[in-house]
């Protein structure tokens, strides 16, 4: 198993199954809404972090035209991921960890510089972090 997801299962308090999937939906968001150029550098910088955003970078966001319809009347952002997360049985304490987690680990990998740019490019997410 990836020791990205081995960090934040064991950190969170996640089964390593549920700790996979929302640390890729998360890293999905973060490509997706995040500054481009910062945001590849830190996926890029962080162990396994391409193959999680690949496996689960859509899932729990809806597909098809309900899917389309919830993004267009503003399912998305930063409490459209909570919803996400909210789905696969996260609670707000451990949505919060995996954030704080995911961004600490971040900043060990591809540095505070990098990891602050991605932050203030998506709107609401320091308040989590």
């Amino acid at each position: 198993m990836n020791e990205l997801v081995t960090r934040i299962a064991n950190n969170v308090g996640l089964e390593p199954e549920v700790a996979e999937k929302a640390l890729g939906m998360m890293l999905g968001f973060l490509q997706r809404e995040a500054a481009d150029g910062p945001v590849a550098k830190m996926i890029e910088s962080l162990p396994g972090a391409i193959d999680l955003v690949a496996k689960h970078n859509g899932e729990g966001s809806g597909s098809g035209l309900l899917g389309g319809l919830m993004s267009a009347i503003g399912g998305g952002g930063i409490m459209g991921l909570g919803q996400q997360l909210m789905s696969q049985g996260l609670g707000m304490g451990e949505i919060t960890a995996l954030a704080k987690e995911t961004i600490a680990a971040a900043r060990e990998y591809a540095g505070s510089d990098v990891v602050d740019e991605v932050v203030a490019s998506v709107p609401g997410l320091s308040q989590f972090v």
